[in-house]
């Protein structure tokens, strides 16, 4: 039985990691910055798929010769499906589609079928843009008011500096590895922080609890036996959502697979900080059962 960890012991070191990693990536977004997709920088996303097996560098040598701006190539589900991402310079431009594939045709000798062509202006992207910030702004500032409520302005604190250590390491990884950030990885990055502030209320409910029912204990032997009281249940939920994002991630094809793997890492990153981040906090805020009565007081009229 997980009943006995010392979690508190491994606090310390546990921090220096998490800072580590948060400016890591702060200053990998700083200097790197983030791949935005199609949906945030405007252009055309064309699914393709030809009769022979072409190279990759075949069909980005033959639109580099349009002047078309930046260009992506890369393979797309079985043999012979590409994707390919071009930047948008004119917002409107009916021709486009028609050339490309006419001159695919003629280079590559091959025929060529456009399955899916997918075009964002660049108003509507920098809309995107602005809409997705909103929000996960909004998202952020309704957990903090939440958390204010249902706890005290301690445990507020604690669960919005989770959220952001989250939030910003998955990003960090995500421009670190070049990954695409496009409306399906802003939708897991609201799904990671409904998830993550899931777990780290189950934590705080039983610290809670806890403070009112061992009234002679510190925080941290508090902290330490609420998080052994609830880890069978982290365990458990963590796993089971993994099962099902892993087998999204491997089975779901390249559409769903920057989705899939953002929730993973969401899920990894905000179960660890729901116990090595949020619930030391309290300790670093000093909260004991005597500050909680105190703010009950000033409620109660």
């Amino acid at each position: 039985m997980l009943k006995n960890i010392n979690f508190v012991s491994k606090f310390k070191k546990a921090n220096i990691l998490s800072i580590i990693l948060f400016v890591l990536s702060v200053l990998i977004i700083i200097f790197k910055g983030l791949n935005y997709g199609i949906d945030f920088k405007g252009g055309t996303l064309i699914e393709l798929r030809t009769d022979i097996s072409v190279k990759a560098y075949s069909i980005r040598d033959t639109l580099g010769s349009m002047n078309l701006g930046d260009i992506n190539v890369k393979k797309f589900g079985k043999e012979g499906d590409y994707l390919i991402k071009v930047e948008q310079k004119e917002e409107n431009n009916n021709d486009l589609i028609p050339k490309i594939k006419e001159n695919l045709k003629n280079n590559l000798n091959s025929e060529v079928t456009f399955r899916r062509v997918e075009n964002v202006g660049p108003k509507v992207s920098s809309e995107l843009l602005e809409s997705s910030v909103i929000a996960i702004s909004l998202a952020l500032i309704a957990m903090l008011f939440y958390i204010w409520v249902r706890f005290e302005w301690q445990f507020s604190v604690g669960s919005i500096i989770a959220l952001f250590h989250d939030v910003v390491i998955t990003l960090g990884i995500f421009s670190l590895l070049s990954l695409e950030i496009n409306l399906s990885i802003i939708a897991a990055v609201l799904t990671i922080v409904g998830y993550s502030m899931n777990d780290t209320v189950v934590i705080y409910d039983r610290i809670r609890e806890n403070l009112f029912k061992f009234t002679k204990i510190s925080i941290s032997d508090v902290a330490n036996l609420s998080i052994n009281e609830t880890l069978a249940r982290t365990i458990i939920t963590s796993a089971t959502t993994l099962l099902a994002l892993i087998s999204i991630f491997i089975l779901g094809g390249e559409i769903l697979r920057g989705f899939s793997f953002a929730m993973i890492l969401g899920v990894l990153i905000g179960t660890y900080s729901s116990i090595f981040v949020a619930s030391p906090i309290l300790k670093f805020l000093k909260v004991s059962s005597k500050t909680l009565e105190k703010d009950e007081e000033k409620i109660v009229p």
